[in-house]
């Protein structure tokens, strides 16, 4: 343990404290963010971080603190550290938000890394979010939760698991960014208040670590003010083209080109909007190798389906099994290797394959170029999947050894620090490289794993293989998980191989997901939507009807995203985290800050209980009108999922004519609303347009107008008033 204090030195944004057996450096920024880290552990280098640590804040004072302890105190918060060595932040009046208990080591004794714990108290009614795709949140109940990525599959853990957790209670929220890659466990245990005796039982954390530094980050403030900081501390979402806003599908496998025409055929012909065809598993060899006997001429088949709005994506694995990719990849010394230096070889879906070290600039340089043949063969963009990475070889677990090596950009470790950041390492060859092969145009890459800081470099794909009614229940999780971590396009696969209900309720689900996604399995042409039958056809092309009907709010939704760190797809306690009934309602979520869309997550319902944040909300299909803040009953027959509005919302939309429109939720009476359209000027980089619309209600007339800096002037484009009814 650090032991007792024995002298402090100020330093931009903080200082130094030096204890008798360690060291603590505190640093505030600008941005008001908070770093503290442990003998000697700066903020760099880090994964997580984009372009370095910002500047520090020089306007924060350290000062003595009571009982020989110290604080640094800033404009947004404040921190304490005891004589002792336990450090606590708190808002800038003074109420406790978080209490870290001295830390403790345990070091080898012939040297290595050291083992560390580190426990912390909330306040008895916070609430634990977080944690990076956890299918049993989003509030993050009593338990244990391992941070090591796993591969597809059952077994409960996750794909992406962040050292990220945002804490939601009455004195505020605030964000907690443990920065170390290694394997570890975090512990949670929600607090209980005394009902008014004054004996509350604080909220518990507690953190163990198999190795790394203890460094961390505090954010504090509201949740959009928490999630901005965040961003600007680990970078800006990467924008997704316009076109990977609508729908994808994963085909089963295909024969050959035609069998492609074919597919996308019927999905032209039965009215069913269709945006990119992912070209899953066993379409082609090893890593970046076409099939050219099944595809032949694919960069032609590429060109005729763009003609017709849709897009192809190439599905890749960091295994390489041979050809003239391992051959290039050997003469840049591009493998992960074993201590003995020779390199590592596992089993993977394709053979006994090689794996990249992307924690390597150069490997990530000649990766990245490679994504040039798939360019010329008509892909638009790539899905990584096994990128955790999953080997399925029996080195104790399935992935690579521990012992395998790693450059970690030069300062060399092995596995055990690469294992989490093996994905993330991946996004980042594949977005650069599509950046520098078509500066032009915006990349997409989606991948199966990532870290914090996976939003730079696209979208992940979050939920697993199991297709049942839980499952169902943690996708959603997930997606709110890994977007209150700060990555923003995310999704889950809608798999076409279960039963017709669950299919449509998971459809439904999807289609108002920012990745949106579905899956056939086997033969080509099983588990499409027109294989189970006419009812379910015809809900299916509602669900996809409405996902295109709705394209201008999202890409309004992933610039406001790009530019703010908000998530398009958010609890629905993101306006009122002090509303203690919104922070228990995990089943339903705000699509950015106009709709409310509760899915119907159970076999056999028709209607739902709903959770409605405060002010006036409309369901979209019916115009009903309910006032919040209540629990309200809505009908959800199988054709759809409740979707509600709020009251003055102006949601962009796709006209009839193709064109964009606006539509607006009538306001309350004597009540405003309004709402920021961003018009995209396409695929490339130039900046969009922004509007700001304001929305006020004189008796039965509601009026809409285009605000700027020369006044207020008539909208620009057609405009449907709704819920005067």
């Amino acid at each position: 343990m650090p032991g007792q204090v024995r002298e402090a030195v100020p330093e931009p944004g903080g200082g130094v404290l030096r204890f008798e057996r360690s060291e603590l450096r505190i640093v505030v920024t600008a941005g008001g963010a908070v770093f503290w880290g442990w003998d000697g552990a700066g903020p760099e280098p880090s994964y997580a971080l984009a372009g370095g640590c910002p500047e520090a804040d020089p306007r924060v004072v350290l000062e003595p603190d009571k009982d020989g302890g110290w604080r640094v105190v800033s404009e947004r918060a404040t921190v304490t550290v005891s004589r002792h060595g336990a450090v606590q932040v708190c808002t800038p009046g003074g109420v406790v938000l978080r209490r870290d208990l001295p830390p403790r080591w345990w070091e080898p004794v012939g040297g290595g890394a050291a083992r560390w714990t580190l426990r912390s108290e909330v306040a008895a009614d916070a609430r634990f979010f977080g944690l990076g795709g956890r299918a049993s949140g989003p509030r993050l109940k009593d338990g244990a939760y391992r941070l090591w990525n796993a591969g597809p599959g059952p077994g409960g853990e996750p794909r992406t698991a962040m050292p990220v957790q945002l804490v939601v209670a009455d004195a505020g929220a605030h964000l907690v960014f443990h920065d170390t890659t290694w394997d570890g466990t975090v512990i949670l245990r929600e607090g209980e208040e005394g009902a008014g005796s004054g004996h509350d039982r604080a909220g518990r954390c507690e953190i163990r670590m198999d190795g790394g530094p203890l460094r961390c980050w505090v954010v504090v403030g509201t949740p959009a003010r928490v999630l901005g900081t965040w961003a600007s501390l680990t970078g800006a979402a990467a924008l997704p083209p316009a076109w990977a806003l609508g729908h994808h599908h994963v085909p089963g496998r295909l024969s050959g080109e035609e069998e492609l025409r074919q597919l996308v055929a019927g999905y032209r012909e039965r009215d069913l909007a269709l945006d990119a065809v992912h070209l899953g598993a066993g379409w082609h060899g090893e890593a970046f190798a076409l099939d050219e006997e099944r595809f032949p001429k694919l960069a032609v088949v590429a060109e005729e389906l763009a003609r017709d709005g849709v897009r192809l994506v190439s599905e890749t694995s960091p295994a390489v099994r041979g050809g003239a990719v391992l051959a290039s990849g050997a003469a840049v010394d591009a493998f992960v290797r074993d201590g003995s230096g020779r390199p590592v070889r596992g089993e993977a879906w394709c053979g006994e394959s090689y794996f990249p070290d992307f924690t390597h600039a150069r490997v990530r340089a000649w990766w990245g170029e490679l994504h040039g043949e798939r360019r010329e063969q008509g892909f638009a963009g790539v899905w990584h999947t096994m990128d955790a990475p999953t080997v399925l070889s029996a080195f104790g677990e399935p992935t690579l050894p521990r012992s395998a090596r790693h450059a970690l950009e030069g300062r060399g470790g092995d596995h055990r620090e690469g294992h989490n950041v093996y994905g993330l390492s991946m996004a980042r060859a594949a977005y650069e490289g599509l950046r520098e092969l078509a500066p032009g145009e915006r990349p997409f890459v989606v991948s199966g794993s990532g870290w914090a800081g996976a939003q730079r470099y696209g979208g992940v794909s979050a939920g697993g293989s199991v297709s049942d009614w839980p499952g169902l229940r943690g996708s959603l999780a997930e997606v709110l998980g890994l977007g209150l971590c700060g990555v923003p396009y995310v999704g889950v696969d809608v798999d076409g191989g279960v039963a017709p209900e669950l299919y449509l309720r998971w459809l439904q689900l999807g289609a108002f997901l920012p990745l949106f996604r579905t899956r056939a399995r086997g033969r080509a042409g099983a588990g499409e939507p027109w294989e189970s039958g006419p009812v379910v056809l015809e809900h299916v092309r509602g669900a996809l009807a409405e996902r295109r009907r709705l394209a201008p709010y999202f890409v309004t939704l992933a610039h406001l995203a790009r530019r703010t760190g908000a998530p398009y797809v958010r609890p629905v306690w993101w306006g009122a985290p002090e509303d203690r009934a919104l922070r228990d309602c995990g089943d339903a979520f705000l699509l950015g800050d106009a709709l409310l869309v509760a899915p119907v997550l159970a076999p056999g319902a028709d209607r739902r209980a709903v959770r409605l944040p405060r002010g006036r909300w409309y369901d979209t299909a019916t115009e009903r009108v309910y006032e919040g803040p209540a629990q309200v009953l809505v009908e959800a027959p199988l054709s759809r999922i409740p979707v509600l509005a709020r009251a003055g919302a102006v949601l962009p939309v796709r006209g009839a004519d193709g064109g964009t429109e606006l539509e607006v939720w009538a306001p309350a009476e004597g009540c405003t609303g309004g709402g920021l359209v961003v018009r995209d000027a396409g695929d490339g980089w130039a900046e969009p347009g922004i509007e700001r619309y304001a929305v006020r209600r004189r008796g039965a007339e509601v009026v809409v107008t285009l605000e700027g800096e020369d006044g207020s002037a008539e909208p620009s484009c057609p405009v449907r008033i709704r819920g005067l009814g």
